[in-house]
């Protein structure tokens, strides 16, 4: 079908190999779904992306799993607009996104990609974990059931049993379960982990809509005010990364950003 500008993009990092990876495809309007999948299956890595040409926004983006498409993700939306930037595939520091969930903004700021989220729709869960309270079921474009655990210690020496998670988000419908827990040190607020075990995915390195979950949490229980209007989340410690997550929450929304840098480019031929 052709050869098409390839790039793996570290997101929230600004040291290789230290954050979230993705694969993007550019200009990839020569490739229908079903290619865009075996190509998602073969990176095996937990996101691939399709930029794409958008009559409603400056680009259209197609996000898939090795095993299905998102209507939207965290990481994969702030990597890919990292290279569309560096591509030059768009010249300014506002733009929109054309996705699954519908049109999102970003921004670049300080050299960092922001991206506001889809407003989340919270519900209760119907059963609890033994490791977590007050979970909530949160629907930010990507669904994952939201809880605190008590201290950061017990959040790094958490050992969920993946069955059993992935028999729990498959019940919930949601992607998985994100668990956040305060920061011992000074380089975040708080420490966040994120499991989607049903996805094939037994923990996210650092994960864009989990984050968006856990700052919905905060909104929903008025506890916002413990960690700020803006916070960094550090994430991927006990998965040998080291990921931060800028949040921050107004009356506008809930934004997510971070550095990104690209590891890999070249060209996919397809």
């Amino acid at each position: 079908m052709g050869e098409f500008p390839f790039k793996q993009v570290d997101v929230f990092t600004d040291k290789p190999f230290s954050g979230n990876p993705v694969a993007v495809v550019i200009g990839a309007e020569g490739l229908d779904a079903a290619a865009m999948q075996r190509i998602a299956r073969w990176t095996n890595l937990s996101e691939t992306t399709f930029l794409l040409k958008s009559d409603v926004a400056d680009y259209r983006l197609r996000i898939f799993t090795p095993a299905q498409e998102l209507p939207f993700a965290g990481h994969p939306t702030i990597g890919s607009a990292h290279a569309a930037l560096e591509s030059g595939l768009i010249r300014k520091t506002k733009f929109t996104q054309e996705c699954g969930a519908g049109i999102v903004e970003l921004a670049l700021e300080e050299g960092k990609v922001f991206v506001k989220g889809p407003k989340p729709k919270i519900a209760d869960v119907r059963k609890k974990l033994p490791f977590a309270t007050k979970l909530l079921r949160i629907d930010v474009g990507a669904v994952w059931v939201v809880g605190e655990v008590g201290d950061s210690k017990r959040l790094a020496e958490l050992k969920p049993d993946m069955e059993s998670l992935a028999a729990f988000s498959i019940d919930h419908e949601a992607a998985g379960v994100t668990v956040f827990a305060p920061s011992p040190d000074d380089a975040a607020a708080m420490h966040v982990r994120s499991f989607a075990p049903a996805h094939g995915i037994p923990e996210d390195p650092v994960c864009g809509s989990g984050n968006l979950g856990v700052a919905a949490y905060l909104q929903a229980t008025d506890q916002i005010a413990r960690f700020g209007n803006r916070y960094v989340a550090r994430q991927g410690m006990q998965v040998g990364r080291d990921g931060r997550v800028h949040v921050r929450v107004d009356a506008e929304g809930i934004r997510i950003g971070g550095a990104a840098l690209t590891c890999i480019e070249g060209a996919l031929k397809a």
